[in-house]
């Protein structure tokens, strides 16, 4: 596949933005999608993208961007699912409401955007579903059960997806992204330069994963610092 537009779901200033950056230098036509599109004025005239609202948790809304997206910039050929919430907390003191949110964010949109996304790409026979996951997608931490729930989920989308979807053309990869990103809140430890991921790195990962040929597909890449501990 040689892609020519990519569309991003749960852009912020971190890992969507680098991708966004990296899919507008391989002259791809990108669309960026978020709860507050009007945080991303700065990055469309960066990338010449083009931005729309969407709450990734409502069907509707889903469905209306991908509609909206096909009329307006034709079938993406690489969509991207990179949102997220947490519930952060003991078990016993957690809101449910709070936890089913981080639940409905983190596995729930991603199915409503893969479903979308896999609708458009079957019946041409390509394209790549990419799903930002975490640490949390593998393991459980203290206090964020919640958080793992909905990685967890998101990981089991990708991977029954993949099996599903790969004859069919359609290539879908999950990523668990095993630390800290870089960002302009959280600057490199002078005392631990690399002990943060660099979110334009992880950015070339999936631009490799997207575009890898389909005789030799990778379904999950870990991503992590070289000084992160397994």
């Amino acid at each position: 596949m040689e892609p020519k537009s990519a569309l991003i779901v749960g852009v912020g200033s971190g890992l969507s933005a680098s991708l966004a950056r990296l899919f507008a230098r391989k002259g791809l036509q990108v669309a960026l999608a978020s709860r507050n599109p009007d945080r991303l004025a700065k990055l469309a005239e960066e990338t010449a993208a083009a931005t729309f609202a969407c709450e990734a948790t409502e069907p509707e809304e889903v469905a209306g961007l991908f509609d909206v997206v096909v009329a307006t910039q034709g079938e993406p050929d690489i969509v991207v699912y990179n949102a997220s919430a947490r519930a952060r907390g003991p078990v016993t003191d957690l809101d449910p409401g709070d936890v089913a949110r981080a639940i409905a964010v983190s596995g729930y949109g991603g199915f409503l955007v893969a479903q979308q996304a896999a609708r458009l790409m079957v019946p041409r026979g390509q394209g790549a579903i990419l799903l930002t996951g975490a640490s949390a997608s593998v393991k459980g931490y203290a206090n964020s059960s919640a958080f793992a729930m909905g990685k967890f989920a998101l990981r089991g989308l990708a991977q029954s997806m993949a099996r599903e979807m790969s004859p069919k053309g359609v290539h879908v990869a999950h990523f668990v992204i095993d630390g800290g990103i870089r960002s302009a809140t959280r600057p490199i430890p002078n005392d631990n330069p690399d002990s943060l991921l660099d979110p334009d790195a992880i950015a070339e990962t999936y631009w490799h994963v997207a575009t890898q040929p389909r005789s030799a597909w990778t379904w999950e890449v870990e991503l992590r610092p070289w000084v992160e501990t397994f």
